[in-house]
C-alpha cells in the first residue's frame, strides 16, 4: 500500500469524532482509535513497513514496545526488520515471573521504543525510563501517528529522539477540524 493510500485507510478506519479524553487528561473532538488499525492485517502490515523504513538497524538491536498498543506494532516491526523485541508493562504485574519487562532484555542493549498514538509522549517517556532502569540505552522513540501536542518536545527534553511516520497534520486532522 502507497504512503497516501495508508494515509487514507487511517483517517477511514481509525479517526472517530466526538468529545475524548486523551491520557494526557487533554479533550480533543477526535480520538485516533490505534486498535481499529493494529487489527487490520494489511494496514498494520503498511505500518509495520513504514516504521521499518525509519529504522537504522545498524544502531538498534532490539525494539520495545508499550503496553497495551505498542505490542502489535512492536511485534509487527520485530517481524519487518528481524529485530527482537521486549514488551514494557505499565505496571511491574505482582504474580509470576514479577516482571515489567516481558522478553529478553540484555545490559547495554540499544533499544527503540515503538509508540502508537503520541500526545504528549509522557507513555513512551515512562516506557523508556523502565528499559534504562532495566539497563537497556534507549536511542529514540519512533511513533506511528504524532498529535502535534508537544510530544516530539518533550521526548527530546528526556532525552531521546524521536520521529514519527505521520503527524496529524498530514493527515489532515487538526483538532477542531
Amino acid at each position: 500500500m502507497t504512503r497516501p493510500e495508508l494515509m487514507q485507510r487511517i483517517v477511514e478506519q481509525a479517526v472517530l469524532r466526538g468529545t475524548f479524553t486523551l491520557r494526557s487528561g487533554r479533550t480533543s473532538n477526535y480520538y485516533l482509535d490505534k486498535y481499529l488499525l493494529s487489527c487490520q492485517p494489511s494496514v498494520l502490515r503498511s505500518i509495520a513497513t513504514g516504521l521499518a523504513e525509519r529504522i537504522d538497524v545498524a544502531a538498534v538491536n532490539r525494539l520495545a514496545g508499550a503496553e497495551l498498543g505498542g505490542i502489535p506494532l512492536v511485534t509487527a516491526v520485530a517481524l519487518e526488520t528481524g529485530l527482537p523485541c521486549v514488551f514494557v508493562r505499565n505496571q511491574r504485574k505482582d504474580y509470576g515471573t514479577s516482571h515489567q519487562i516481558e522478553g529478553r532484555l540484555e545490559d547495554n542493549d540499544r533499544v527503540l521504543l515503538i509508540e502508537d498514538v503520541a500526545t504528549t509522549g509522557g507513555q513512551a517517556i515512562e516506557a523508556a525510563g523502565d528499559l534504562a532502569e532495566a539497563g537497556a540505552t534507549v536511542v529514540g522513540i519512533l511513533a506511528v501517528i504524532d498529535r502535534l501536542e508537544g510530544a516530539r518536545e518533550n521526548v527530546e527534553a528526556a532525552g531521546y529522539p524521536f520521529d514519527a511516520l505521520f503527524t496529524v497534520s498530514e493527515l489532515g486532522l487538526i483538532d477542531g477540524s
